[in-house]
């Protein structure tokens, strides 16, 4: 099984992350900023990953340190679950509607951290989550995870559905691209290593 255990202690953080890549989509998560919570639980349903987050943070500060630290939490977690990536089909993309939103997500799991994000100006609030932290999550989730991810948002004007069609987007990318394929003998590629 392609599993991970994260843990993540810090003086602003404490972070429990547990993966597997081989899941059903079944999801535990409590972050303390509801808004994530929802956003998390997006990735992992539609990544088909078993996904449990349980972070204590200091949110009476505000939820940057939270959201920060989960973020790199789930990328080492991604990063350790491959393994050496033998069988994987390294890339995967995806175009994902939601409603008046349209949002493109192009993953490769090459061993480099590299991002690429666009999205329109938005509200700065959903709720109590500071939507100044989107491009910071990905940033975060990449630098550990150690992929390049491009995401682009289209289309949209509704915050909520912008930041929700981008974590099914990327969840959708990162579900084939994580997908083991039979022909591909060991590692994909010509490097020999990722």
């Amino acid at each position: 099984m392609r599993q991970a255990s994260v843990k993540r202690t810090t003086k602003e953080s404490d972070v429990s992350v547990k993966l597997n890549l081989d899941g059903t989509g079944k999801i535990e998560i409590s972050t303390g900023e509801p808004f994530f919570d929802h956003m998390l639980s997006q990735l992992g349903k539609h990544a088909s990953f078993d996904l449990e987050i349980k972070t204590v943070g200091d949110i009476e500060v505000d939820s940057h340190h939270s959201v920060e630290d989960t973020s790199l939490a789930l990328g080492q977690a991604l990063r350790e679950a491959l393994g050496d990536k033998s069988g994987i089909r390294r890339f995967g993309d995806a175009l994902v509607p939601l409603d008046e939103v349209l949002v493109q997500a192009a993953v490769d799991l090459s061993g480099r951290p590299y991002l690429v994000h666009k999205e329109p100006e938005i509200v700065e609030l959903i709720g109590t989550f500071d939507t100044t932290l989107g491009r910071h999550i990905w940033e975060s989730f990449v630098a550990e995870a150690r992929i390049a991810l491009h995401v682009r948002v289209l289309e949209g004007r509704n915050a909520h559905h912008v930041y929700e069609a981008q974590f099914k987007a990327v969840a959708r990318a990162l579900k084939e691209a994580v997908s083991l394929d039979s022909r591909v003998g060991g590692i994909p590629s010509t490097k020999g290593s990722l």
